[in-house]
């Protein structure tokens, strides 16, 4: 390719990706609220099984999909949330900080 014709390729895939996050924000913002649900629930200390699975996959999902649209600080923030909550969490707070530094990073994709 030329250099002519890099910026409008680049310009058209920049386009296709910012279609793409528009389509996928929503869902994007659905997994960020099941690990803050879990979260919260981890703090009022009744973090069940099946919540804490949830968010560790709801996390996981987010570390692939975060990549892809190259938030490469968001894959590293969701794959400690996934770290913590497929293991023993950390502390809510804790946890709490990570969730909103990735909800920052998202917001910030816009």
């Amino acid at each position: 390719m030329d250099e002519t014709s890099e910026k409008p390729a680049q310009a058209n895939l920049a386009a296709a990706l910012d279609r793409l996050w528009a389509r996928f924000l929503p869902e994007i913002r659905e997994r960020v609220a099941v690990v803050d649900a879990a979260v919260q629930a981890l703090a009022a200390g009744s973090l069940g099984a099946e919540q804490k699975d949830a968010a560790a996959s709801a996390a996981h999902k987010l570390a692939g999909v975060l990549g892809t649209f190259s938030l490469a600080r968001g894959t590293e923030l969701a794959r400690e949330l996934e770290l913590q909550f497929s293991g023993t969490p950390a502390s809510a707070s804790q946890l709490a900080s990570i969730a909103s530094e990735l909800r920052a990073v998202i917001d910030s994709r816009r």
